[in-house]
């Protein structure tokens, strides 16, 4: 598995495709890249260089429960920094879910390195507002206050990080819980106190500031309802709506699997739409 030492921390990436104009596809949630294989190589096979990568404290990477900046800025810096060492900027950033936001944020922080975004699945609205900080803190604030560092890591979670990567484990269990608790707190805080809807965490103005061309895809569940896509694309200033021939369904979540069947004509609508970017056809 490759690996690159980027800002304190080996973070596992791959390249699919060996040449043509770089895309960064981020997942959503707290998972790692694995889900999005079939997605990268079908876009590569269309004439593009897809990197995926499993953000710190995500998949193999490694876990490092620290920052004074919010989880989402670090993994914004992180990019950036994989990236560069890479020689693959400018590039399109893309993703779904919490993929997305990290795109957008990646925009804001580090425009020069962007050349367009690709954004599936908007989160945003009070249903995600009221779950998400659970997700992804709360119940490890309350596995580290009630059992310290051993009961973190027997979460299903941070269990499949240990699987992917054993040394995370000597590095959890090394941490003091107080200072995760400390951490995980802060991270809490940052996330909790941006926007509800329409995009979770994600200021209007500065969606109303992108200048970069970008595609929104929305999405169908209750975490990431269409109307959080139709208004991003609303704010977003010339963004590019494509709609999938989906419906919105009664459900907290639907994994990304299940746009599956969809992936083929996903992936020839990003092409054409970087092509055009690009100003080329499609090869």
């Amino acid at each position: 598995m490759p690996f690159l030492h980027i800002r304190e921390v080996q973070i596992h990436y791959r390249v699919f495709g060996e040449s043509g104009p770089w895309l960064a596809l981020i997942t959503g949630g707290r998972r790692g890249f694995n889900e999005f294989i079939p997605f990268a190589e079908k876009i590569a096979a269309k004439g593009f260089r897809v990197l995926l990568h499993d953000r710190r404290n995500t998949g193999a990477s490694d876990v490092l429960i620290a920052g004074h900046d919010g989880e989402e800025e670090i993994w914004a810096d992180d990019l950036a920094v994989l990236l560069d060492q890479l020689h693959a900027t400018p590039a399109f950033i893309g993703g779904t879910s919490s993929g997305a936001r990290l795109s957008m944020l990646f925009n804001q922080r580090h425009p020069a390195a962007v050349k367009g975004l690709l954004l599936m699945r908007i989160t945003g609205g009070d249903f995600a507002a009221g779950r998400l900080p659970e997700m992804y803190y709360q119940q490890f604030i309350r596995a580290a206050q009630e059992g310290g560092m051993q009961a973190v890591c027997e979460t299903e979670q941070y269990r499949e990080r240990i699987q992917a990567n054993p040394a995370n484990l000597t590095r959890l269990m090394a941490m003091d819980p107080a200072e995760y608790i400390r951490v995980m707190t802060h991270w809490l805080s940052i996330f909790l106190k941006g926007p509800r809807k329409p995009v979770l965490g994600m200021e209007d103005d500065v969606m109303r500031a992108i200048r970069v061309p970008t595609i929104v895809v929305p999405g169908n569940d209750k975490t990431h309802a269409s109307v959080n896509g139709h208004a991003a694309h609303a704010l977003i200033p010339g963004s590019i709506l494509y709609e999938l021939p989906i419906q919105d369904q009664d459900v907290p979540l639907l994994p990304f699997s299940d746009w599956a069947p969809h992936e083929a004509t996903l992936a020839t609508v990003f092409a054409d739409f970087m092509n055009k970017v690009n100003g080329t056809s499609a090869p």
